[in-house]
């Protein structure tokens, strides 16, 4: 049996970068950071997430648990687990208590509602997910970020500042910080 790991999750809106950030600190090949993606599992439509969950909060709780105890498991014996997903920090700090994390950081990546729709109009190209309903989305998760005092990572910056600062997060986490 592995020791549990340190566990950061990156979330955001749509085409916040979260996943471009993500997949930047995996290329590092950082010694004993493990970068992984919440939507790999499969998303299921909606009809599915009502019919098999009760509905998309219900799924995404029910994924998100099943994340946090494969993390704990820590089958790829790495020392700082960073998970990519789209998620609510107060549902996931919720399950990494009750489910016995014990270090953990929850991280925003944030950039305003023009950059982050011109990201899904370019090169994202999914036109689709830049609504109004995104932009509220956007909004929520920057006030549960604020309300409970994580991190945002400010994503409109270069790649390389913002790679660097969730690098340091990781190993500061990794090092009991």
């Amino acid at each position: 049996m592995h020791q549990q790991p340190a566990i950061v999750v990156v979330t955001g809106a749509s085409g916040a970068g979260k996943t471009t950030l993500v997949n930047a600190l995996d290329a590092l090949r950082l010694p004993g950071v493990g970068c992984y993606f919440f939507d790999s599992v499969g998303v299921p439509s909606p009809e599915e997430m009502e019919r098999d969950f009760g509905g998309g909060d219900h799924w995404q709780a029910a994924t998100a648990a099943w994340w946090i105890g494969r993390l704990l498991r820590n089958e790829d014996a790495v020392r700082v687990a960073v998970l990519d997903g789209q998620v609510r920090p107060s549902m996931m700090r919720e399950h990494l208590a009750r489910m016995g994390a014990r270090r953990w950081r929850i991280v925003l990546a944030d950039c305003g509602h023009a950059e982050r729709n011109a990201r899904l109009h370019g090169p994202r190209a999914q036109p689709e997910l830049a609504t109004g309903d995104m932009d509220c989305w956007a909004a929520y998760l920057r006030g549960q970020a604020d309300a409970m005092d994580l991190p945002v990572i400010d994503t409109s910056r270069p790649q390389d500042e913002t790679v660097a600062e969730l690098a340091a997060l990781a190993t500061a986490l990794s090092h009991g910080g």
